[in-house]
């Protein structure tokens, strides 16, 4: 009886802690839509497809700060994913003293805060991209001549500064989340499967393809996520290097904003119908993060279904 009385007792106690997490979710959605009540009362739907950000006129839009977002975040992935996923097959396959020396590193990247890789990105990265990136991409490659899609890619004026700038630093940030991830998922992978893979003759690159990366998809998928959802609430380091300006953007070299960095830059100084709309850029990123996760659930499912799991 008194081992029964203890289950019971831990049950319980687990599930206050599983149910606690699901209130502080309701309780941030509530706190943000009430505090944003103001400005859907005066904008309503038309705040989600606005331009205008005009504190002084007291009129406000959230479309540049989400495409801001998106594409700072679309420009992470795309650079971080494909190194990230080549970084773990590497550590997969390496000595045991280059796995350890390495892992321990990428480890330590994904400590650094990241306010570091902002400043980092100022002094450096800024400077990096005003003389040599942007320049070679624009005068030498002259890729904003590319039909149809140039105009997106580059503009003759370029500062350094930008949506790709952004997009940099945030696939540099969230590279050793994905690695480390992808690591212990790849590590994951019964030897038998290797074994058998290379005893019908299939090189690395065949078994990592074929064997390795099909098993473990699920976890690939799920570390791919955190990287998203890392990149779309981050702050601070894509402040520093985006431009901090309240237009859509025109191309990877336009300077723009995420909600993210518009809410940390204007609420110090914001009362009245602006801290409202700030709190609507709040709640619009936590439905995305929401969105993202349960898109990210479903298509794990059908994953799991389509493989007959």
């Amino acid at each position: 009886m008194k081992k029964s009385a203890i289950d019971h007792s831990f049950k319980w106690f687990c599930f206050f802690c599983a149910g606690l997490i699901g209130l502080l979710m309701l309780g941030f959605f509530i706190q943000l839509l009430l505090n944003s009540r103001q400005v859907w009362e005066v904008f309503g739907w038309r705040f989600l497809i606005s331009r205008e950000w005009n504190p002084v006129a007291e009129k406000f839009g959230a479309l540049p700060s989400i495409a801001g977002t998106l594409s700072s975040t679309a420009i992470a992935l795309s650079i971080a994913v494909p190194l990230a996923l080549a970084a773990a097959i590497f550590l997969v396959n390496a000595a045991p003293l280059i796995r350890e020396v390495l892992g321990h590193a990428i480890d330590l990247l994904a400590a650094i805060p990241s306010v570091i890789y902002g400043m980092w990105g100022l002094f450096v990265l800024v400077p990096l991209m005003q003389d040599k990136i942007q320049p070679f991409l624009a005068d030498t490659l002259k890729i904003q001549r590319v039909p149809f899609i140039g105009k997106f890619l580059a503009e003759d004026y370029y500062n350094g500064f930008g949506i790709l700038t952004g997009g940099l630093i945030l696939a540099i940030m969230i590279l050793p989340y994905i690695c480390a991830i992808l690591r212990d998922v790849l590590q994951m992978t019964p030897p038998m499967l290797r074994e058998a893979a290379y005893g019908v003759g299939c090189t690395r690159l065949e078994a990592g393809k074929d064997i390795v990366i099909p098993y473990g998809i699920r976890g690939i998928l799920g570390g791919v996520f955190i990287g998203l959802g890392r990149a779309l609430g981050e702050t601070m380091a894509v402040l520093f290097v985006i431009g901090n300006m309240m237009e859509m953007p025109q191309n990877a070299f336009s300077g723009s904003t995420t909600i993210a960095a518009t809410i940390a830059n204007s609420f110090p100084e914001a009362d009245g119908l602006q801290r409202s709309a700030l709190f609507a850029l709040g709640l619009i990123l936590l439905v995305m993060s929401l969105l993202i996760q349960i898109l990210a659930q479903w298509y794990l499912r059908s994953a799991t279904a389509n493989r007959g799991e």
